[in-house]
């Protein structure tokens, strides 16, 4: 089932007229000039997104999101509710996943739970047809080479799929029992599409990168999600922990499976057809960290490529729809360009290298916009992950690793750079699944490998 995903421009043209248009700048200002004004944009867009972090700081510290407007009112609606768990290659966390859903407090009658053994090659499928007999959870079993990757899995139970609402979960997530009505209650306002819960990380202190990991949730979910729902209502359905009306799911030929990323993807999708997507504190799970820095690149990566891409197929669409106001577009496109401003600051670090190095001569009277330059590209993440701490307390517990974070930011801009290069030569990708981790061994690599396969659904 195919979401029938917006074409790309194709071609490389307005690569070569930007190397040109800036080849003829360079010709008629010089080198040195010509790096001021490219500092001056850069400097324009870090701004910018300094603005947006200080605003969605100042709104989250402020008012309360738990329940999302007009929770009070919602407390009487109660769905029909299918819940979709898509497995490739999960037998370190099925287990734990299947006796999380079985916690599950919702009406038995009104709630459908069907996990996807997606080609697995372990012992996935054998786990949960042994821990979900007699549990009234459904196991489907999805042929090997199927491709599509996890929006492949999810549109292969859909059919199946007979609640009005479906929930999705990731294999390695240990949903509260509260969190299917905290989701499916929402949907009691008709311009509701999807909505999107709290994720927090049960692994943080299985290592350095997944302590890292988890303050970067903190700070995500507690501050930009809130954030974006607060003052635009537009936070973004995540692909997890989230919930979608099954008519419009359907509608809109289910999940993409020509993207790496099909929540980011679906959640323009909804905003582009007048669709809310709302964020709900309240509804709370749990799900794992990857402890190492190469699972760290290559989740990162997937979501960076799948969120260029959805730059690439969504960006004029959203300036020319009309359903949405001045401001929403101007967020959604600031949104669509978070995984590109890193590729934007690598490029303002070159111009810092060039200019130590003397290869590029700038006025003096520019050196101090290059203290400021790096004051910005900083302050404004750091803002988020130290509101992140304050809001979650847990500030005296994680606020010495924060120094580790501009390492991994020179990390996240080599990968997100890559990730641009290479879907700008539309080189070919499809689904990374995320290693798990063995249980009762924190940190230690799951002897699942994660594999470079399309049918893989983690």
């Amino acid at each position: 089932m195919q979401a029938g995903r917006l074409p790309s421009p194709g071609g490389h043209a307005w690569l070569v007229t930007a190397a040109g248009v800036l080849t003829l700048t360079g010709g008629v200002l010089g080198a040195g000039d010509l790096a001021v004004l490219m500092f001056l944009a850069i400097q324009s867009v870090n701004m910018l997104f300094f603005v947006r972090h200080l605003a969605f700081v100042a709104a989250t510290t402020r008012r309360s999101t738990l329940g999302g407007p007009g929770a009070h009112t919602m407390a009487r609606y109660w769905p029909s509710v299918t819940v979709l768990v898509p497995c490739h290659n999960e037998e370190a966390v099925v287990v734990a996943m299947v006796s999380a859903l079985g916690r599950l407090d919702y009406p038995r009658h009104r709630l459908q739970i069907i996990c996807v053994e997606d080609g697995s090659s372990d012992r996935t499928g054998e786990l949960l047809d042994d821990h979900a007999a007699g549990t009234g959870i459904t196991v489907l079993h999805r042929p090997p080479g199927q491709g599509g990757g996890k929006s492949g899995a999810l549109n292969f139970a859909l059919t199946r799929a007979r609640g009005e609402v479906v929930i999705v979960f990731d294999a390695d997530h240990r949903p509260h029992p509260g969190v299917v009505w905290r989701l499916a209650r929402h949907f009691a306002d008709p311009e509701v599409g999807a909505v999107q819960g709290l994720c927090r990380i049960h692994n943080g202190s299985a290592s350095p990168i997944a302590r890292l990991v988890e303050i970067d949730y903190l700070a995500g979910y507690l501050v930009n999600e809130s954030g974006r729902h607060l003052i635009y209502r537009l936070p973004a359905y995540g692909g997890a922990n989230c919930a979608v009306r099954r008519d419009l799911l359907s509608s809109a030929g289910g999940w993409n499976e020509d993207t790496v990323t099909e929540d980011t993807d679906l959640t323009l999708r909804l905003a582009l057809r007048g669709y809310q997507v709302r964020y709900d504190a309240t509804a709370i799970d749990e799900e794992e960290a990857v402890t190492t820095l190469r699972h760290y690149w290559r989740q990162r990566y997937r979501w960076a490529r799948g969120h260029q891409q959805a730059w690439r197929d969504f960006r004029s669409a959203v300036w020319r729809n009309r359903r949405m106001s001045f401001t929403g577009k101007l967020e959604t496109t600031m949104f669509l360009l978070v995984f590109h401003t890193p590729v934007m600051a690598g490029l303002g670090a070159l111009l810092l290298l060039l200019w130590t190095l003397g290869a590029v001569r700038i006025d003096p009277a520019f050196d101090s916009y290059m203290f400021a330059f790096w004051t910005l590209l900083f302050l404004g993440p750091f803002l988020e992950l130290g509101s992140g701490l304050l809001l979650s307390l847990q500030t005296r517990r994680n606020v010495g690793i924060l120094v580790f974070f501009v390492p991994m930011f020179f990390v996240g801009v080599a990968l997100c750079t890559k990730a641009w290069i290479d879907g700008l030569f539309r080189r070919r990708y499809t689904w990374v699944k995320t290693a798990r981790s063995v249980p009762g061994a924190p940190g230690s690599p799951s002897s699942v490998v994660a594999a470079d396969s399309s049918a893989a659904a983690g």
